[in-house]
């Protein structure tokens, strides 16, 4: 019987093996995003915090700009330092394209002053052109 217990201990739910390996910051913010979609184990959408991993499993984990994508090496125990947790799983990610390229999010945003102006600089450019003055009447 003592042999079938480390068998049984081999599986873990996802929202635990989550928070123990420090990808989520609580348990239950790690139910949140299983719930929510950001969460899939070998290419299947997981929808349910109860699911269980077992070694081996690559877990694709959707965060704000990136998706972090890790193999299942060990279930944890508990939720250590960070030296211990990233012994769980191995970081299969991509590598990010290089610094001078800009990501999808900075293309989207405009830096400050470029587009269309804001109030302040149109009444400045019409203070400029004589626009809307009184004594040009």
């Amino acid at each position: 019987m003592a042999a079938e217990q480390p068998a049984g201990s081999a599986r873990q739910r996802i929202d635990k093996w989550l928070f123990f390996a420090r990808l989520r910051k609580s348990r239950s913010l790690a139910a949140k995003a299983i719930e929510a979609g950001d969460v899939a184990v070998n290419d299947q959408p997981v929808r349910q915090a109860s699911h269980l991993l077992k070694p081996g499993d690559v877990v694709v984990l959707s965060l704000d700009r990136h998706d972090l994508v890790v193999r299942v090496l060990h279930p944890g125990t508990r939720r250590g330092p960070y030296e211990e947790a990233r012994l769980l799983y191995e970081d299969l990610t991509p590598p990010r394209p290089p610094a001078g390229g800009e990501s999808r999010f900075d293309q989207a945003t405009r830096a400050r002053g470029a587009g269309r102006p804001t109030k302040r600089e149109r009444r400045e450019t019409d203070r400029l052109k004589g626009i809307g003055d009184p004594s040009s009447d």
